[in-house]
C-alpha cells in the first residue's frame, strides 16, 4: 500500500480543505508530521484511517465525532484518499454521520454517512468500471486488497500514541485479545469450541445411554416386583429369574388340576339343561295350538277381505287410467278457451273456425311477413347510418375549429425560435469565455494570498537573520572560550605531566628516573576532559551556527520568490482586480448556466413546430374526408327513407308491422294446437270408459263404488297376507314339535333341578380362570423379564466403550482448552498465540538491541501465571548490563518508548509477513519521541532510515524540536480553531 494524496474537509480541527501530497513527501522516504501538542497531528492519520476503513483507531473512533464543530452548516465533511494497493490505483471519498441545520425550519438532521470508491488506473476483475457507493461494499473491497482488518492496520501501519507501551504492561488476557486481532486465531478457538461442544454432546449421548440403563433396570425391578440392589446386578437379575420359573412351574400344576374339575361340572350342567329344553318344548308347543284354535274365525275373515282386495285390483288400473283421461280432456279445453281470447286480442275476431282454416289462414300471414324480413334489416340501417350523419356533422365542425386555433399557435412560433437562437449564441460565447476568467481568478487568488504573506515572510527573514546574529556570536563565544582553555592546559602541561611520574620510571621529558621537584598543578588548571567538553561546545555552536545560516537563507529565497510573484503589486490592487474578475465570472458563469435550458427550449421549440405542422395537416385532411362522407349518406338515407314508408303501412315502421305480424301467427298457431288436443283428448276418454266397464264385468263388480270398496292398499294385503301365513307357520311348527322323537315319554308336569349344577359349575369356572390367570401372568411375568433381562444386557455392554471414549475425550478437550493435565494452563489458541508472540519478540529483539545499543533483548516466557491462571503470552526483558530478567513495566520512559517501538515493528513486520509481505510501502509512528536523549534518537533515526529502504515511505509524528531541525519544513496546515500551524517535514 503507498498513499498518494489526502484531503481533509471540516474534518477534526480542520475547517478549510487542507491537502497532503504524500507522493511529495515521501520522494526522500521519511517525512514528519510537527506541531505543538493538540495542533491536529494525529487527525491526518484518522483521516487516513477514516478513509480506508470508516473509523479510526483508539478511544477515538468510540466517541463517532469527527466533523469539524467551526464548520459551515452548508459546508460538508469529506476525506479523499487516493492511494494504490496490489498495483490498483483508487480514490476513496468517505464523510461520517453528523448533524446539520434544517434548509427549511429549525432544528437539525441527520446527514447520512456516504461511501465512494473511484478506480484511477484501470478497473479490477470482477468490479463494476463506474465503481463502488455502497458504505459496505467499498468497506469489504479495501479490506479484501489489503488483506488484514482496521485492527491489524492500526498495529501494523498506524502505530498509535501509547498503544505499544499499553501492550508491553499488559497481562496476559489484554495481550491475547490483541494478538488474536493481528494474527486470526479464531480457527483455533472454533477447534477449542468444537471440542468442548463435541465433549457435550458425547456426554449427553453417555447420559442417555445411561438414562437408558437405568430406565431398563427399573422396569426389570417393577415387573421382578423387587428393589434392584447398587452392586452385582448381573447376580440379582439371575437369581430374579430362576424364581420366577419355579412359580410357572407351580402355577401350570394347579391349572390342570382345576381344568379337570371344570370339565365334570360343565357335562353334568349340560345334561340338565337339555332335559330341562325338551320339557319347555313340549309345554310352548301345546300352548300355541290353543292360541291358534282361538283365532280360527278371524283367520276366516282375514280369507274373505284379501280375496276382494285381489278382485279389485284388476280393475284399479282401468279406473285411474280413465279418471285421467278425464282430467287431460278438462285441460284442454281449458286451454283451447284461454287461446281463442289470445287470437282475439291481437286482432283476429273469427276465433270459432277450425284447424284447417286457421292453418290456412297463418300460411298466409307468414308469406306476408318473410317479405318484410329484408326491409327490416334496411330500417335498422336506415337508423345507423343516420346517426353516423350527425356524428360526422360534429367531427368536421371540431376538425375546421382544431385547424383555426393551429394556424394560430403556427402563426407566433418562428420569431420565438429566433429569438432563442440569439441567446443561445450568446451562452455559447459566455462559456468560451469562462475557462479563461477561472484561470485568471485562480492566479489572483494565489497572489492575494501571496500578498498577505509578505509581511511574515519578512518578519521571518528578520527573525531568521536575528538568531543568525546570536548563533554567530555564541559560535565566536565558544570558540574564544576553547582557546583559553587550551592555553591554560598548555600552562599546566608540566603539572599534567608530573602527575603521571612514577618513582623508578623514565620522565617523559628529560628521560631521568629521579623526580626531586615534579610540578604541582595550580589554581584554575585545565585537563583533557575540559578541554574535549570545550571542543564539543565548539562543533554544537557551529552546527547551530550552519543551521541558522541556512534557516536565513531560506527565508531569503522564500521572500524573493513572493516579491517576483506580486511583481511590485499591493494586496489593496490584487484584491480589487479579483474582485472585479469574480464579478465577471458571476455574471458569466450565469449566462453559461442557461445554456442548457436554452439549447432545450430552442429544440422543443422546433420540434413544436413539426408537430404543429403534422397536426394541422391532419386536421385538414380529417375534414375533408367526413364531409365527403356526410354527402354520401345523405344521399343514401333519402331514397331509402321512401321505400320504408311504402312497406309500413298503418304501423310506426316496418318493424312494428313485421312483429305485429308474427304476434298474429303465433296466436293462430297457438289455437290450432289447442283445438286439436282437445279432440285428441275426447277420443281417449271414451276409449278408457269402455275398458272400464268391461274390467268390472269380468271381476264381478256392478259399479267402480263397489270396486273401490274392496280395493285394499298394498300394504294392507301384504299384512293380511303375512298373518295367515304366519298362523299356518306356526301351527305346523307346533305339530311337528309334539311329534319329535325326543320328546316320547315327556310330560309336561316334569321338573328338572337346574339351579345346583349351574352353581357347581360357576364355582369350577372361576377356580380354572383364576388359575389360568396365574399361570399366564407367572409365564408373561417370566416372558417379560426375560426380555428385559437381554436388553439390559445389550445396554450395559453397548455403554462401555462409549464411556472408555469419553474419558479419552474429556481428558484432551481439558487439555486443548488449558486445563486438565496441561501444567501450563495453555489452551490451543495461546499456544499458536505464544508462538507468533516468539516470533515478534525475535523481530522485536534485533532493533531493540540497535536502539539501545546492546543492551536490552524481549525474552518470551510461556509459564503459567499466578493462581492457576492461563500462560504463554509473557513478555520480559533482558538486562545484559546485569545479567537478569526483569519485567518490562520496569523499563524507564525512554527505555519503554524504544521498547514499544521495537515491539511494534517487530509485530508489523511477523503480520506483514503472514499476510503477503507487500503491504507495508508506508509506516506512521506516532508520538514517542520526547522521552529520548539526543544520542538514543540518533540511534532510533538511523533504524528507520533503515526501514525507508526498499521504497518505504516512513512518517514521523511529534512535536520534538529536536526532529524539526533534522527534517526540513515543506508544508503547512493550519488549524480551525487556535490558529496553531501544523507542519509537513521532509
Amino acid at each position: 500500500m503507498r498513499l498518494h494524496r489526502l484531503e481533509v474537509a471540516a474534518f477534526g480541527p480542520y475547517r478549510k480543505r487542507q491537502v497532503v501530497d504524500f507522493d511529495a513527501l515521501g520522494s526522500d522516504g521519511l517525512f514528519l508530521l510537527h506541531g505543538d501538542t493538540g495542533a491536529g497531528k494525529t487527525t491526518l492519520l484518522d483521516a487516513v484511517a477514516f478513509a480506508l476503513f470508516g473509523t479510526v483507531p483508539g478511544a477515538r473512533g468510540q466517541v463517532k465525532r469527527l466533523r469539524c464543530d467551526f464548520a459551515e452548516p452548508d459546508e460538508a465533511t469529506e476525506v479523499v484518499l487516493e492511494l494504490t494497493v496490489q498495483g490498483q490505483r483508487m480514490r476513496l471519498v468517505r464523510s461520517p454521520e453528523y448533524q446539520r441545520p434544517k434548509r427549511r425550519g429549525e432544528g437539525t438532521t441527520t446527514q447520512q454517512a456516504k461511501a465512494s470508491l473511484t478506480w484511477l488506473d484501470g478497473v479490477p476483475g470482477g468490479q463494476p468500471p463506474e465503481g463502488l457507493v455502497r458504505i459496505d461494499e467499498v468497506g469489504r473491497t479495501v479490506q479484501g486488497l489489503l488483506g488484514m482488518t482496521h485492527e491489524q492496520f492500526f498495529q501494523v501501519v498506524l502505530l498509535p500514541q501509547g498503544e505499544f507501551a499499553k501492550f508491553l504492561r499488559a497481562d496476559t488476557d489484554e495481550r491475547e485479545k490483541l494478538l488474536e486481532r493481528l494474527f486470526g486465531t479464531k480457527r483455533f478457538a472454533d477447534v477449542e469450541a468444537w471440542f468442548r461442544e463435541l465433549r457435550v454432546e458425547k456426554r449427553r449421548e453417555l447420559d442417555r445411554r445411561r438414562q437408558d440403563v437405568r430406565e431398563w433396570v427399573a422396569r426389570f425391578a417393577q415387573v421382578a416386583g423387587r428393589e434392584a440392589p447398587e452392586e452385582n446386578l448381573a447376580e440379582w437379575v439371575g437369581q430374579v429369574r430362576a424364581d420366577v420359573e419355579g412359580a410357572v412351574a407351580e402355577t401350570k400344576a394347579v391349572e390342570q388340576q382345576v381344568r379337570s374339575a371344570l370339565d365334570s361340572a360343565e357335562k353334568a350342567l349340560l345334561e340338565r339343561r337339555n332335559a330341562a329344553e325338551r320339557v319347555q318344548r313340549l309345554r310352548a308347543a301345546r300352548r300355541r295350538l290353543s292360541v291358534l284354535d282361538g283365532q280360527k274365525s278371524e283367520r276366516a275373515q282375514w280369507n274373505a277381505e284379501l280375496a276382494g282386495a285381489r278382485r279389485a285390483a284388476t280393475v284399479l288400473r282401468a279406473a285411474e287410467q280413465a279418471d285421467r283421461c278425464a282430467g287431460q280432456l278438462e285441460e284442454a279445453r281449458t286451454a283451447e278457451s284461454q287461446r281463442a281470447r289470445r287470437l282475439a286480442a291481437v286482432g283476429h275476431q273469427d276465433v270459432d273456425a277450425d284447424a284447417v282454416e286457421l292453418r290456412r289462414y297463418a300460411g298466409k300471414l307468414r308469406e306476408e311477413a318473410g317479405a318484410l324480413a329484408g326491409l327490416v334489416a334496411e330500417a335498422e340501417q336506415q337508423v345507423r347510418d343516420q346517426r353516423e350523419i350527425r356524428q360526422l356533422v360534429e367531427r368536421v365542425g371540431e376538425a375546421r375549429a382544431k385547424v383555426q386555433v393551429l394556424t394560430e399557435k403556427l402563426d407566433g412560433i418562428p420569431q420565438r425560435v429566433q429569438e432563442l437562437r440569439a441567446q443561445l449564441d450568446v451562452s455559447n460565447a459566455a462559456v468560451v469565455q469562462l475557462e479563461a476568467l477561472r484561470t485568471k481568478e485562480t492566479e489572483l487568488t494565489t497572489a492575494v494570498r501571496d500578498a498577505a504573506g509578505l509581511p511574515g515572510a519578512l518578519e521571518a527573514l528578520s527573525r531568521a537573520e536575528a538568531r543568525v546574529r546570536a548563533a554567530v556570536d555564541a559560535h565566536q563565544e565558544a570558540r574564544d572560550h576553547r582557546l583559553k582553555l587550551r592555553e591554560l592546559r598548555l600552562e599546566g602541561m608540566a603539572a599534567e605531566l608530573a602527575a603521571g611520574l612514577v618513582d623508578g620510571g623514565a620522565c617523559p621529558v628529560c628521560g631521568s628516573a629521579e623526580h626531586p621537584a615534579p610540578a604541582r598543578p595550580a589554581d584554575g588548571s585545565v585537563d583533557r576532559e575540559q578541554e574535549a567538553e570545550a571542543e564539543a561546545a565548539v562543533a554544537r555552536a557551529e552546527a547551530a551556527r550552519g543551521a541558522a545560516e541556512a534557516a536565513k537563507h531560506r527565508a531569503e529565497t522564500e521572500l524573493a520568490a513572493l516579491r517576483e510573484r506580486l511583481r511590485g503589486r499591493t494586496g489593496d490592487e490584487l484584491e480589487a482586480e479579483l474582485r472585479q474578475v469574480k464579478a465577471q465570472v458571476a455574471d458569466i458563469e450565469a449566462k453559461s448556466r442557461q445554456r442548457a435550458r436554452l439549447s432545450a427550449e430552442l429544440r422543443s421549440a422546433e420540434a413544436e413546430t413539426k408537430s404543429l405542422t403534422d397536426e394541422l395537416v391532419a386536421a385538414e385532411q380529417a375534414a375533408t374526408a367526413a364531409e365527403t362522407r356526410r354527402r354520401t349518406l345523405v344521399d343514401r338515407v333519402e331514397e331509402r327513407a321512401r321505400r320504408l314508408d311504402e312497406a309500413r303501412g298503418e304501423h310506426e315502421d316496418v318493424g312494428a308491422r313485421r312483429a305485429h305480424l308474427a304476434g298474429l301467427i303465433q296466436a293462430l298457431d297457438a289455437l290450432t294446437e289447442a283445438r286439436l288436443a282437445r279432440a285428441t283428448a275426447e277420443r281417449h276418454l271414451a276409449e278408457r270408459q269402455e275398458e272400464l266397464r268391461s274390467c268390472l264385468g269380468q271381476a264381478g263388480f256392478e259399479t267402480v263404488d263397489e270396486m273401490r270398496a274392496a280395493a285394499r292398499p298394498d300394504d294392507v294385503m301384504a299384512r293380511l297376507e303375512k298373518r295367515l301365513s304366519d298362523a299356518a307357520a306356526e301351527e305346523a311348527a307346533a305339530r311337528a314339535v309334539l311329534a319329535d322323537p325326543e320328546l316320547a315319554g315327556i310330560s309336561p308336569d316334569d321338573e328338572v333341578d337346574v339351579e345346583s349344577a349351574v352353581e357347581t359349575a360357576r364355582a369350577a369356572r372361576v377356580a380354572a380362570e383364576t388359575a389360568v390367570a396365574e399361570a399366564r401372568a407367572a409365564a408373561t411375568r417370566a416372558g417379560e423379564l426375560g426380555r428385559l433381562a437381554g436388553r439390559l444386557t445389550q445396554a450395559t455392554e453397548a455403554i462401555r466403550p462409549l464411556e472408555e471414549e469419553f474419558a479419552e475425550l474429556d481428558a484432551l478437550t481439558d487439555v486443548v482448552n488449558g486445563r486438565g493435565q496441561n501444567a501450563r494452563r495453555m489452551s490451543l489458541r495461546s499456544y499458536v498465540l505464544a508462538a507468533r508472540l516468539e516470533e515478534v519478540a525475535v523481530a522485536a529483539t534485533a532493533r531493540l538491541q540497535a536502539m539501545s545499543q546492546g543492551r536490552y533483548s524481549f525474552v518470551h516466557t510461556d509459564r503459567a501465571g499466578a493462581h492457576g491462571t492461563k500462560g504463554g503470552l509473557g513478555l520480559d526483558v533482558l538486562d545484559d548490563y546485569s545479567g537478569t530478567v526483569r519485567p518490562a513495566k520496569t523499563l524507564s520512559g525512554g527505555e519503554s518508548f524504544l521498547a514499544s517501538l521495537s515491539l511494534a515493528l517487530g509485530l508489523a513486520d511477523v503480520v506483514a509477513a503472514e499476510t503477503g509481505g507487500a503491504l507495508l510501502d508506508t509506516l506512521f509512528v506516532d508520538e514517542g519521541f520526547g522521552t529520548l536523549d539526543a544520542e538514543t534518537l540518533d540511534v532510533v533515526m538511523d533504524i528507520l532510515d533503515e526501514l525507508r529502504a526498499g521504497g518505504r515511505v516512513v512518517g514521523l509524528v511529534s512535536h520534538v524540536e529536536e526532529l524539526r531541525q533534522r527534517i526540513p519544513t515543506r508544508l503547512r496546515v493550519r488549524k480551525a480553531r487556535t490558529g496553531s500551524t501544523l507542519e509537513v517535514r521532509m
